[in-house]
């Protein structure tokens, strides 16, 4: 019994480097890419002009009429016009989170 738990104590050193290892794998290979592909595409969201298409996060699909500071204008099907949030902007131009590579 003595020796079950020596063995369990020795090996216990290697335990937080190993923790560090794998939350640095995981932040350089997941969290910094996903966050620098989610600040580009609010770049280009804030960046959007009158004419491209978008699909929303409550999936409307339009396209711009007129934009402002932080509303957009889209037109949607029979010519209805809708104003929404540019934040709420989840496909520009079939680039975005909600992209399937389809058009």
């Amino acid at each position: 019994m003595n020796t079950i738990l020596l063995q369990a104590q020795g090996g216990s050193n290697l335990l937080p480097i190993f923790l560090l290892l794998i939350f640095g794998v995981m932040y350089f290979f997941f969290i910094r890419p996903q966050k620098k592909k989610e600040k580009e595409f609010a770049k280009k969201r804030e960046a959007a002009l009158k004419g491209d298409s978008v699909i929303t996060t409550g999936g409307v699909h339009g396209v711009i009429a007129s934009v402002d500071e932080t509303t957009a204008v889209i037109t949607v099907e029979n010519h209805m016009k809708l104003r929404i949030e540019k934040s709420s902007i989840a496909v520009l131009n079939g680039e975005g989170a909600g992209a399937t590579g389809r058009k």
